[in-house]
């Protein structure tokens, strides 16, 4: 499944109550056909990393959470095959649930964030690269090869083609299939993502067609909506020959689909026949994709959610209310439909059925949207995500109450210390922006989540130590003008205890101290 259209729906979906105190479930391996070692501190990861080096194997770390659509596609498309079953073989597969004790101390240790990241190491520890988790399977096992071979860091890699330097083939596809989007800013700053993959784009051997392609619309992509790289003659024509050629296409499948809207803005200006000449070839490409049976569900769904915002691109009106093709409401609804028949594995239906049912709200199609959710709760591996899910749709229609009703089922129902911090986090901010009289009711939300923070001895780091300054952040918004001090008080009397067993190392003493009382500065 293509990683942005979950990063859309997990935004969209983000407001959640905090009314119970559930804990985390017991980590359960990605997949039963390879031998997972399961970690959440860092003993045990170096116990795995002494492993790999006796062994003397690679190692890869999944890192990924339960509720996470993406991490369940891959769990469905990747790490059930047996190709990748007889890989692993070779190389010492690690598992880091995000929500077990220490887990996100290992996310800041190794600059993983965003679920899901997939690192290989060598056999002594050093990174050679991170696997995309939004390409084709196939594509997936093959970046895996390559990063199996034997070959270079990708930090190595990349010093010498950004220096002029000799780059070899297969050297120029693990920067063309390198996980940008995890890098975390390990090799490039977000900032300077787009002109760096042009660079590169410009700089690879004209004879790796695809590599040379996907590194450009990869920079186009990334170049916010056209304001950064400048696309020239050249560029709009390998794009076209691209959308043209139904094999291009398929191998770029993920970009093109997930990155729709970013190109074409950056290719085109609004209303100009160009545009209008870009979209219309732009979505007979996609409708292929979305056609081919071939390609897992999730990456149909894509292509076909891609052709709906292309759709609605210069549209300046509601975006609850959209005005689509009736044909293409129509393929909505049966591909949906269909999807939801077919999808069988629970992993995958938990990938699947929230895509789908965003991709219904933004075809403007709510009710229909609302309905697979709630049809689909019982059947869920993590039915609080579905529950978000409702809670959004809601709330983009005006309906409050509702919105916060299913936010607070769907806190109630969530799972693990980090998820628990992370979906109160948004549904505070929700509250705050939707209910700022209530008073109450956010004083009790917000101490709520510093109790859970207090019992969980990897909160001030990674994503919890992220969602608590969120909520610090907002609370501190809300008091602009004093008036609500008093809470603001008494919550920094709260994280004191928290505070004042803090280790100082990586900041989190300061960071703790920080909470409620000045605006984080998180990049």
């Amino acid at each position: 499944m293509i990683r942005m259209l979950w990063m859309a729906a997990v935004v969209a979906m983000g407001c959640v109550l905090p009314v119970g105190g559930a804990v985390g479930a017991a980590s359960k391996a990605p997949s039963a056909n390879v031998a997972w070692a399961s970690a959440a501190s860092d003993a045990e990861v170096d116990r795995a990393f002494a492993r790999a080096s006796g062994e003397k194997k690679p190692l890869l770390m999944y890192w990924g959470a339960t509720w996470c659509p993406p991490c369940n596609q891959l769990k469905a498309t990747v790490f059930n095959r047996q190709d990748f079953a007889q890989l692993s073989r070779s190389f010492v597969a690690v598992h880091v649930d995000g929500d077990l004790p220490g887990a996100q101390k290992l996310g800041r240790r190794f600059k993983v964030s965003g679920y899901p990241t997939v690192v290989l190491f060598d056999s002594k520890g050093q990174e050679l690269t991170r696997l995309p988790g939004e390409v084709d399977a196939e594509q997936v096992i093959d970046v895996l090869k390559q990063g199996l071979a034997g070959g270079r860091p990708v930090k190595d890699v990349l010093a010498d083609a950004r220096a002029g330097k000799s780059v070899a083939p297969a050297e120029w596809r693990l920067l063309a299939f390198y996980s940008w989007e995890t890098d975390e800013s390990r090799l490039v700053s977000k900032g300077e993502l787009p002109g760096l993959l042009a660079q590169l784009a410009a700089a690879s051997p004209t004879g790796e067609g695809d590599v040379t392609t996907r590194l450009w619309l990869k920079a186009l992509a990334a170049s916010d909506d056209g304001k950064g790289l400048k696309p020239d003659a050249a560029i709009k024509e390998r794009v076209s020959r691209v959308l043209g050629d139904p094999a291009a296409a398929r191998a770029q499948m993920d970009v093109l689909a997930n990155e729709a809207p970013a190109i074409v803005r950056a290719l085109s200006a609004e209303d100009t026949p160009e545009r209008s000449s870009l979209v219309s070839r732009y979505d007979a490409a996609l409708l292929r994709l979305q056609q081919d049976v071939a390609l897992s569900r999730g990456d149909r769904l894509s292509a076909l959610l891609a052709r709906i915002q292309l759709a609605k691109l210069d549209s300046n009106g509601d975006a609850a209310k959209v005005a689509l093709p009736e044909g293409l409401l129509k393929e909505t609804r049966e591909l949906v439909a269909r999807l939801d028949r077919e999808t069988t594995d629970p992993y995958e239906r938990q990938a699947v059925i929230p895509g789908a049912a965003y991709t219904l709200g933004v075809a403007g199609l709510w009710d229909e949207s609302d309905a697979l959710l709630k049809a689909n709760l019982a059947r869920s591996i993590s039915p609080y995500y579905l529950m978000t899910g409702l809670a959004s749709n809601a709330r983009k229609q005006g309906r409050i109450a509702e919105s916060l009703r299913w936010s607070e089922q769907a806190f109630d129902r969530s799972e693990g210390p980090a998820t628990r911090l992370e979906w109160g986090a948004r549904y505070l901010g929700a509250l705050v922006d939707l209910a700022p009289t209530d008073s109450a009711r956010i004083e009790k939300v917000a101490a709520t989540l510093v109790g859970e923070a207090r019992r969980d001895s990897g909160a001030l780091a990674g994503r919890s130590l992220r969602s608590l300054q969120r909520v610090s952040d907002k609370l501190l918004s809300w008091n602009v003008g004093g008036q609500h001090a008093a809470v603001v008080k008494r919550l920094q009397a709260q994280t004191a205890p928290m505070c004042g067993k803090a280790p100082a190392e990586a900041g989190q003493k300061a960071a703790c101290e920080a909470l409620f009382r000045s605006a984080s500065r998180r990049t």
